[in-house]
């Protein structure tokens, strides 16, 4: 990629006092605004669907949209900030993603608010490693890892609080105005980003538009996230449109992969890639991510689905997630400069794995409090999670490749959290199935307690098939409780497995944490 030398890069003195706090709000409102977008519309589906005419199989393409433009544009962020500078990108995707916002809530059609959901979401692109890079450009070295523990809480925390924030606009306002939100937080974030770090733009690089990369990489990233996006839904590969999806994504891959290793000045930095920590730390990142994600999607579609919850209960089950994480996040970040940070992540991994084995004992009369108290413990895993990564990740690289290297990084993790909703969403209805049958083949003559609810059903004056559709809701109930203990349980394992990936990274010298944040100066 072509990149300014260190030497041409200009090095910036760290923000002190109220002027770090206010870009601290700024950089992470911008984040909790662009990464709240990406799950807040999902609740809001039927009330979109039902508004614009349309059945909620089209509705879908409202997150489909959204989830491929984004995808796209995140690993772009290295290329368009040496082009154009890191702050002035930072500041376009947060006007524009503004601008994409209003379209979207005054949007007429389901076809204009698709085409302005995918404006919004490439606009959103770069935003998440831009803010991340001047995050840790506006704190000493020494505080770097504060610097991103500001980051991981908004990170960590909105994708829990959309579907919350989302079902009580849609059920108290209307749907517009989960769009509408975003800019009165805009303005607060551009307008403080503009005043504190205009004068702070990174340099610029007259780099050629590698447009070949360019195009390869919307084909192979655009055909794999419509693939994950549509493939449950079209039955996976028994669905001709999914497989051609599938084999152009992996041809385009491989066509992308040949063509930025010998590309001069690629549209991505592959290169990164040599870097053991770096591709350790961002396949860590990705692969954790994927989990925990996969599971924060599965737990309130189960309890709204069998367990009889609101869409705002099942969001007020998940909320507590972010108590400690909030709280733990800053002494994380305080002292992953001193403690070895895979270390940490280990430790993350741990209580992620404690966390799902908990909930794959849980059965159809757990109540509420049984299935808060692993969300409580899980904000633990999380503030453990995210900046030890970010700190491996990062560690060791120059200013001008702290860009491409958040890019490419967040690109893997977002990548790995469609990946993980539907790998998580499928293997749960498959594992139903399976438990289904198993369950019904149980319902005979040779069983007590199936023989005497039939009896005591027909008894209050339930028809034959009334009786048997009684029957066959339970074992739903069951089957699904079943499989998403199967789901739990395996994820925990998976953790336990990933642990060894992350002592592949080589320890910093003098501190991760420093490192990292000599990216950033």
């Amino acid at each position: 990629m072509a990149t300014a030398p260190a030497s041409a890069h200009i090095v910036h003195a760290p923000l002190e006092g109220a002027a770090r706090v206010w870009g601290t709000i700024a950089l992470s409102a911008a984040t909790f605004m662009n990464v709240l977008d990406s799950s807040i519309a999902n609740v809001s589906l039927p009330a979109i669907s039902g508004d614009l005419g349309v059945s909620s199989t089209q509705g879908t393409w409202v997150i489909t949209s959204f989830a491929v433009a984004n995808a796209i544009a995140v690993p772009l962020t290295g290329w368009l900030s040496q082009r154009f500078g890191q702050v002035k990108l930072f500041m376009a995707s947060v006007i524009l993603f503004m601008f994409a916002s209003f379209l979207c809530g005054i949007a007429p059609n389901m076809t204009t608010l698709i085409l302005f959901r995918a404006l919004q979401g490439f606009c959103a692109g770069p935003m998440i490693p831009l803010s991340q890079t001047l995050l840790l450009a506006s704190y000493p070295r020494a505080l770097a890892g504060l610097a991103m523990a500001m980051w991981a809480m908004t990170t960590l925390v909105a994708p829990v609080m959309g579907p919350l924030l989302g079902g009580w606009i849609t059920d108290n306002i209307s749907w517009p105005w989960i769009f509408y939100i975003n800019i009165p937080v805009g303005v607060l974030a551009a307008s403080i980003t503009w005043v504190l770090y205009r004068k702070r733009d990174s340099t610029i690089v007259k780099a050629p538009i590698d447009s070949v990369g360019l195009t390869l990489l919307v084909l192979w990233v655009g055909s794999m996230q419509l693939m994950l996006d549509k493939g449950k839904e079209l039955d996976w590969f028994h669905s001709p449109e999914v497989v051609t999806m599938a084999v152009v994504a992996v041809v385009g891959f491989a066509f992308f992969i040949i063509w930025e290793l010998t590309e001069e000045h690629p549209v991505v930095d592959l290169s990164l890639f040599k870097r053991r920590n770096f591709w350790s730390g961002a396949l860590a990142t990705a692969v954790g991510y994927g989990l925990f994600f996969g599971n924060v999607v599965l737990l309130p579609l189960w309890l709204q689905q069998y367990m009889g919850y609101t869409a705002t209960q099942a969001g007020m089950v998940l909320a507590p997630v972010g108590a400690l994480a909030i709280v733990l996040s800053p002494l994380v970040g305080l002292t992953v400069a001193k403690v070895d940070p895979r270390r940490y992540v280990t430790f993350s991994f741990l209580v992620f794995a404690l966390v799902l084995w908990m909930r794959s004992r849980f059965n159809t009369s757990a109540d509420i409090a049984t299935i808060m108290v692993p969300t409580i413990i899980q904000g633990v895993a999380m503030a453990f999670f995210f900046i030890p990564l970010v700190t491996i990740t990062l560690s060791g690289l120059t200013p001008d490749r702290i860009p491409a290297a958040s890019g490419l990084s967040n690109f893997l993790r977002i990548t790995a959290g469609a990946m993980g909703t539907s790998i998580v969403t499928t293997v749960w209805d498959n594992r139903a199935t399976t438990h289904h049958a198993q369950l019904a083949e149980s319902i005979n003559q040779g069983n007590s307690a199936a023989t005497g609810m039939i009896s005591g059903l027909q008894s209050n004056g339930f028809s034959a098939d009334q009786v048997l559709a009684q029957i066959n809701r339970l074992i739903d109930q069951q089957s699904f409780m079943l499989a998403a203990n199967d789901v739990f349980y395996a994820s925990a394992v998976l953790f336990i497995f990933l642990i060894p990936l992350v002592w592949l990274a080589k320890p910093a010298k003098g501190g991760a944490g420093s490192d990292a944040a000599a990216g950033a100066h």
